[in-house]
């Protein structure tokens, strides 16, 4: 599915800037950026454009080849399909450090055939320092291009190069909205083998060290004929434990996956239950307006009791979203759980007819009247749904200080199970009666 536009690998030594380049050339922070060596791990698709022309920069980790850690393999492999996949590569280098043994290692790797190089000399941060990019003109890939990532020093010369090397292209039919994803919950829950299930290889790193994603790490793929984002993300815990560490940011982006996402697949560890961290985690994305499944991963190695889970997420949780089994490794309901998903994306993005809604309210007051209040009792008079993903709904009302919270879960628990909304955020605007009916309009302060 990323084959509509060409790629640029962007490769290189740890710690040469190639996240703070990719952030540069794209426009804004997308890729996790420390002076820590080792921060980028997976291989992140950015979408970038210059000139009218399209292209994905991927951002790949730091390649040391003589690491043998293997944390540091998987990185290595990670972007060695990042290269495989590519039509163009970056080669980033650190001209201030000048040229390094592992910075000619990889330049022999990337000689040996395959898509066009180029060679980025990063760190170039004033126009007097460009000779310092001589040297790296013994890698054999041509001539370096000197550029300033944290200055911006040189970076349109880079785009107009990259445009120029990848051609002219044919101009992609443009793809319908793909259903976003976004795949989330505590670290070490198995978020990102349930991905790689999903997709059938190794899209992202899996290590039993927590915290190895940082990123929030976007594939797409096809299911059942419709265009999925998968959207892998950072284990999410409380701020207060990371307050300004790599994780903390990692986190920021976490979050932001999930407030772009239609439906948050909450991924928790069966061999624990459901923990309150879980329901955090499942809060986090209802207040995003997200639609939202749990999936007790790990289930084949699990003793939990299911009935009993569901059981506390119902009590729990508002949102009473649906709890499934599934396990990452060997299989188990993997080839179920997205079509589920989007199925419940589908029901957050459906509008109920008003004619029906006014009859279900109607059919809700008969059966359960709200009750009086100071000897005057609720009046519902009009209702009509005004917007949707997340849906929402406006109920004319003859006095509003006459709702009791309890009634109005009454009614809300009942539209769930009615219109099959377990796990979608729903939001009920009681507004005054303005004395004629036709759609009424939500009081924002509700």
């Amino acid at each position: 599915m990323s084959g509509q536009v060409p790629t640029v690998a962007v490769v290189g030594f740890p710690n040469v800037g190639k996240s703070t380049l990719v952030n540069r050339l794209v426009g804004g922070r997308e890729a996790v950026t420390d002076s820590e060596p080792g921060v980028t791990r997976d291989r992140k698709r950015l979408a970038c454009e210059w000139n009218g022309v399209a292209f994905e920069l991927v951002d790949t980790g730091g390649i040391d080849l003589e690491d043998e850690a293997e944390l540091s393999r998987d990185i290595q492999r990670q972007a060695r399909l990042g290269i495989a996949e590519a039509d163009a590569v970056m080669l980033v280098v650190d001209a201030r450090a000048a040229l390094r043994a592992g910075d000619a290692e990889l330049a022999r790797t990337l000689r040996g055939g395959g898509p066009p190089v180029l060679v980025v000399a990063n760190k170039v941060d004033r126009v007097a320092d460009s000779h310092l990019t001589a040297e790296f003109n013994k890698l054999g890939l041509g001539e370096p291009i000197p550029v300033s990532a944290t200055h911006g020093l040189g970076t349109g010369d880079l785009l107009d190069r990259i445009v120029e090397t990848l051609g002219d292209r044919p101009e992609q039919a443009p793809l319908d909205d793909a259903t976003r994803v976004a795949v989330i919950g505590r670290p070490n829950v198995g978020k990102s083998s349930l991905v790689n299930a999903f997709v059938g290889d190794e899209r992202v790193i899996v290590s039993d060290r927590a915290g190895t994603t940082r990123d929030a790490i976007d594939t797409e793929l096809e299911v059942e004929g419709r265009r999925v984002i998968l959207v892998d993300t950072a284990g999410l815990r409380r701020r207060s434990k990371m307050a300004g560490s790599i994780d903390f940011y990692a986190q920021l982006r976490s979050q932001r996956a999930v407030e772009r996402a239609d439906v948050a697949l909450v991924v928790c560890d069966a061999t624990e239950g459901i923990t309150s961290e879980d329901l955090r985690v499942a809060e986090l994305a209802m207040k995003a307006g997200c639609a939202t499944l749990l999936a007790m991963n790990k289930w084949d190695e699990s003793r939990t009791d299911i009935d009993e889970a569901r059981a506390k997420v119902t009590r729990k949780s508002r949102l009473r979203p649906t709890v499934v089994t599934v396990s990452a490794l060997r299989g188990r309901n993997v080839g179920t759980l997205l079509p589920r998903t989007l199925e419940l994306a589908d029901r957050a993005a459906e509008r109920i007819p008003t004619p029906a809604l006014n009859r279900f309210v109607a059919d809700v007051v008969a059966k359960t009247p709200p009750p009086a209040r100071r000897g005057k009792r609720l009046r519902l008079y009009y209702s009509a749904q005004v917007g949707e993903k997340p849906p929402r709904v406006a109920i004319q009302v003859n006095d509003r200080r006459l709702i009791t919270r309890e009634w109005a879960y009454h009614l809300e628990n009942r539209m769930r199970e009615t219109y099959g909304l377990e796990g979608v955020p729903l939001i009920i605007d009681f507004v005054p009666h303005s004395g004629r009916r036709g759609a009424p309009k939500p009081d924002e302060n509700n």
